[in-house]
């Protein structure tokens, strides 16, 4: 009778052994794949002052304290109190701060270049830099300047015997698996505010989004494959625009503040570049591009400050702007007879607009938290795996 049992055991033994290897094995086979992050061993920015890091300021007169001083402690060629969105992806990407291809000294472009500039537009303006702040360097001509540093760069790589120069210059074959970012569109909205109907500005758009789309085509042929496209944030809460408005009409005003006509406009133009994104997906093949919805997490800044930790969203922090007296950020000026300087807050931390125009670091910190991860993108994917083409 032991025997029995004994023999019994055995052969239940034997038998669900094989069914277990079998059930552990099909699991392995079915699991799926640990997620391949990417690697970009450069970034190459195109843009305005949403991520400028020195070109302007180098073109023209550099930016002046306390502009830099919450991070950089001194100027560092930022619109900002501090670090912009754009330093954010170089942090979570692994490279170093971008240097502004236009900066001639102290620049290192081994892991990428900056072209960005404030001011800057996708279409090409017929006006100054002195008259109202537009940058000459669009961005067809940040292309061009990107054609000739790759050219150039691939040159001096092979002539230099200098290993002290050649550190400083990107690897000829890595342009190839660079991330492409691009963050330009607010200032042909703010030119279009300023000299068209909202019809005629609304009828331009199509035409603005596809010179980016033109941009795109370019250095996917020259072989870059990993795109990275902001969207444009919400123009009407940007507080200049409250500056000499006076009392608003009845509906002028969304529930946040902001001029409605213009976040309306600059959703028309998300809309329109959104439905270039995806045509760019179909046309160029083995390209990744990456809808960036930076329109969002701006303006969850303007609807909930205080469940996110920030003050008032729509008070400036640097200068002095008080009813229709306005001294700007790091300059001085009288108000009633009295020398008055845009001094910069002192929190911060809880601040969202720097200086009327542009963002604190801590706005561009919640901007950079809120996309960098994949909630605000289309496909919904980290950047560090923006390189797969979904």
């Amino acid at each position: 009778m032991k025997s029995d049992l004994e023999r019994a055991r055995l052969m239940v033994s034997s038998a669900v052994f094989p069914c277990l290897l079998l059930s552990l094995l099909i699991t392995l086979t079915t699991a799926a794949p640990p997620q391949r992050t990417c690697t970009f061993p450069a970034i190459y920015n195109f843009g305005d002052s949403n991520s400028d890091t020195g070109g302007i300021s180098a073109a023209f007169e550099p930016i002046r304290a306390p502009y830099g001083q919450g991070f950089f402690h001194k100027p560092a060629g930022r619109d900002s109190d501090g670090r912009l969105t754009i330093d954010f992806i170089a942090e979570r990407v692994g490279v170093p701060y971008l240097s502004a291809y236009l900066n001639s000294l102290g620049s290192n472009f081994r892991h990428g270049a900056n072209f960005a500039t404030g001011g800057s537009t996708i279409r090409r303006q017929n006006e100054t830099i002195f008259q109202y702040g537009i940058s000459p360097f669009s961005l067809d001509m940040q292309i061009a300047q990107f054609d000739q540093f790759k050219a150039r760069s691939a040159e001096l790589f092979t002539q230099t015997k200098i290993r002290s120069e050649r550190e400083k210059l990107p690897r000829p074959e890595e342009f190839a698996k660079a991330l492409y970012t691009f963050d330009i569109g607010q200032n042909d909205l703010s030119v279009g505010f300023r000299t068209m109907s909202v019809d005629q500005l609304k009828a331009t758009i199509p035409d603005i989004v596809s010179h980016l789309a033109s941009a795109v085509r370019n250095i996917y042929q020259q072989g870059g494959r990993t795109f990275w496209i902001h969207n444009t944030g919400p123009f009407g809460c940007l507080p200049v625009n409250m500056f000499y408005m006076g009392t608003p009409a009845p509906g002028y005003l969304d529930k946040s503040g902001c001029v409605k006509v213009q976040n309306e406009m600059a959703m028309e133009f998300n809309r329109k570049l959104k439905e270039t994104v995806i045509n760019l997906r179909k046309e160029l093949t083995r390209a990744a591009i990456t809808y960036v919805d930076v329109y969002s997490a701006k303006y969850e800044m303007m609807s909930n400050p205080k469940r996110l930790g920030f003050a008032n969203p729509l008070k400036v922090c640097c200068g002095y702007h008080e009813k229709y007296d306005h001294v700007w950020c790091g300059t001085k000026g009288k108000v009633n007879n009295t020398e008055i300087y845009g001094a910069p807050c002192r929190n911060l931390a809880t601040a969202v607009s720097w200086d009327g125009v542009h963002y604190t670091e801590a706005a561009n910190k919640h901007v950079a938290d809120r996309t960098l991860g994949g909630l605000l993108t289309d496909p919904p994917v980290p950047i560090t795996r923006a390189c797969y083409r979904q």
